[in-house]
């Protein structure tokens, strides 16, 4: 068994996790570039202010103007004494103002420097005052930080919380996808192995539902295909089996029939008006029944080779009755022949005439001595139905479904051929055999479809 590839959560929720992800760092990389330039920008415009304003300034750098400037740009400033070359005044602590000087001392206009842990970018302005005097701008690069921050948090929020609702959503969603292709992927597997049936119809009609059924069609076609090679491939074994059957069973009635004729040469006073004797001809109406039960063997598996003519129905029974009555009087039974229906079909008398002897041979042998068979024909519905009833025991209960299966029999030294030859001649025929047991009565039937019915005369007649 192939070893299973990847899921579909590995192939339809990662990508997207992945392309979101993806998203989200470009826009949190464009915000924070944004927001970093935008301070950069800011910090430059207030220290050129800051200087512009030192340069038009008149007024000196004492603490309080220096407060005020810090207070209003952000940054801290120191004046420098050039002259001491040492701070004069700053915004600075004491302690950051100790720390800073030998930094400043040697510090240039635009670098970083650190000042109580925190960096700041220094600029350096040259104050055109009461005094001229030399500044330090320094401002704080956490701010840069701080403004890259505040620009990118929202977009990492709103990415998490897509992401939290999205990676949930989405393997949920692809999980019952993948559990319905999961369940199409056991039930292909199973009709591989040729459990065809039925299973529970998919109650979603999306796409996957629509390929379910269409997998229950095709198990429901397979399962056909499969009954119809069976069903082909025993009728031909079945066909091939009977023509050896009846090969040798017509070689033994030939011998019969030649036996029959040299004892009546030999003893011709047997039949003679004084010593009155139908035996022989009993014999030979016996040899006529097997000689029919041949021709539906040799029916099995074979396609017709005769043309259809116009069969009179009522002499069809006649004649059935007239083979069969040998044995109801050997075994005591009664039979009947039904009322005339004054009607023809188009149809092949032979084959005919062996399913129907068949279904009487069945029904003699089913009702056993003190029964009643009847053997009719019925014309109505547009349909000619060849009709033979028992008050016999009836088939077993288990074998109902199967009663015109090759080789499926209810009696002890049955071989099961009868009804699949009854039932290969009505299929030839375009009919149907069927079979009821109603009120302690068995009944076997041929019906023929309207197509074939005639009138008495042989011509074909079309039924509206």
């Amino acid at each position: 068994m192939p070893l299973p590839g990847r899921t579909l959560s590995a192939q339809l929720v990662w990508p997207v996790v992945g392309l979101v992800l993806i998203a989200v760092l470009a826009n949190v990389s464009f915000a924070a570039w944004l927001a970093t330039r935008s301070a950069v920008v800011a910090a430059r415009t207030s220290r050129e202010r800051i200087v512009a304003v030192l340069d038009r300034s008149r007024i000196a750098l004492v603490p309080a103007v220096l407060d005020a400037l810090g207070e209003l740009t952000g940054s801290e400033l120191v004046v420098w004494d050039d002259a001491d070359d040492a701070p004069a005044d700053a915004t600075l602590t004491p302690e950051q103002l100790r720390e800073a000087t030998v930094t400043l001392r040697a510090a240039r206009d635009g670098e970083v420097i650190a000042i109580g842990g925190q960096r700041h970018s220094v600029a350096i302005v040259r104050a055109s005052g009461v005094r001229p005097e030399r500044a330090f701008v320094l401002t704080p690069v956490q701010r840069l930080a701080a403004t890259t921050w505040s620009a990118a948090w929202p977009v990492l929020a709103v990415a998490t919380a897509t992401l939290a609702v999205l990676v949930p959503l989405g393997l949920a969603t692809t999980g019952r996808i993948a559990s319905r292709i999961a369940a199409i992927e056991r039930r292909v597997e199973r009709i591989s192995q040729g459990e065809f049936g039925t299973a529970a119809a998919d109650p979603d009609g999306d796409e996957v539902g629509r390929l379910a059924a269409g997998v229950e069609r095709m198990s429901g076609e397979l399962e056909s295909l499969r009954a119809r090679l069976v069903a082909g491939e025993r009728q031909r074994l079945l066909g091939q089996l009977a023509a050896g059957f009846a090969h040798e069973l017509r070689n033994a009635i030939t011998g019969a029939r030649l036996a029959i004729d040299l004892h009546r040469r030999r003893c011709p006073g047997g039949d003679s008006a004084h010593r009155p004797d139908d035996s022989l001809a009993v014999a030979y109406r016996q040899l006529d029944i097997v000689e029919e039960e041949v021709r539906g063997l040799l029916a099995l598996g074979k396609p017709p080779t005769t043309e259809p003519a116009a069969v009179d129905v009522d002499a069809l029974v006649a004649e059935v009755c007239h083979l069969v009555a040998p044995r109801c009087v050997h075994i005591g039974v009664e039979l009947t022949a039904g009322p005339d229906c004054a009607a023809s079909l188009m149809g092949r008398r032979e084959a005919l005439r062996a399913a129907l002897v068949n279904l009487a041979l069945n029904a003699i042998d089913a009702t056993g001595g003190g029964g009643h068979v009847a053997i009719a024909a019925e014309v109505g519905d547009g349909r000619v139905t060849l009709a033979v009833e028992d008050d016999g025991p009836g088939p077993p209960p288990e074998l109902g479904t199967a009663l015109a299966e090759p080789f499926v029999t209810g009696k002890q030294e049955g071989v099961g051929l009868g009804l699949s030859v009854a039932r290969a001649v009505a299929e030839q025929h375009g009919g149907t055999l069927a079979w009821r047991r109603a009120d302690d009565r068995t009944r076997f039937t041929i019906a023929l479809p309207e197509v074939v019915i005639a009138t008495a005369s042989g011509h074909q007649e079309p039924v509206a």
